[in-house]
């Protein structure tokens, strides 16, 4: 998710992530710099679904609903090792993509009112978003600091449903992905609520 400022959020808007706190060290200051999202208070992700419903819509069902959904999916590895581009933004690539890309097309045929980004794009390309909005001078130079660091590895186990409060960006429930089976079933807990 991204926009030129906090400005563009509406209060009550929701967002479904996947965190990505490996990254944090690599990429926290240039989207301290490039990325309104950062400065409104969204940790390094990548975007399963946005906008997702009203937070007025979010009621308890719709809760359940989204920890069944999500443990009915694994928990996976993903590596970030290479930058990739959309017209004035600069990403992380994830690799593989196409386990996130399930979680949001799950999400989707679930919710379709809420179709990822509103649905301007034809095609979701899930990514970590570094810098938006820039020139391409700029894209460059921080894409030539990127490919000097090692990759980032994170291990996905988990979605964040987070929503607009106004001023910033606040997690209100964590979803588990189901662990891998290694010799008996495991079952996923019910979101972590994190409203106040």
């Amino acid at each position: 998710m991204a926009a030129d400022g906090v400005g563009r959020y509406q209060a009550g808007e929701t967002a479904l992530i996947v965190k990505v706190p490996e990254a944090e060290p690599v990429v926290g200051s240039w989207r301290e710099r490039f990325d309104a999202s950062a400065r409104a208070g969204v940790p390094a992700h990548v975007s399963v679904l946005y906008p997702f419903l009203s937070q007025d819509q979010v009621d308890d069902r719709v809760l359940g609903v989204m920890s069944e959904l999500f443990c009915s999916h694994s928990a996976f590895d993903v590596r970030f090792r290479r930058c990739g581009r959309f017209p004035g933004v600069l990403y992380l690539a994830p690799e593989p993509d196409g386990q996130l890309r399930a979680l949001t097309l799950a999400v989707a045929d679930r919710w379709p009112e809420a179709p990822p980004y509103g649905g301007r794009f034809a095609e979701v390309v899930p990514h970590l978003t570094v810098a938006h909005d820039q020139e391409p001078g700029v894209l460059d130079a921080v894409e030539a600091d990127l490919a000097g660091r090692p990759p980032v590895t994170t291990r996905v186990s988990s979605v964040q449903l987070l929503v607009f409060d106004g001023t910033a960006w606040r997690e209100q429930a964590d979803f588990a992905l189901r662990a891998p089976r290694i010799s008996a079933p495991s079952t996923c807990a019910e979101p972590r609520d994190r409203k106040p």
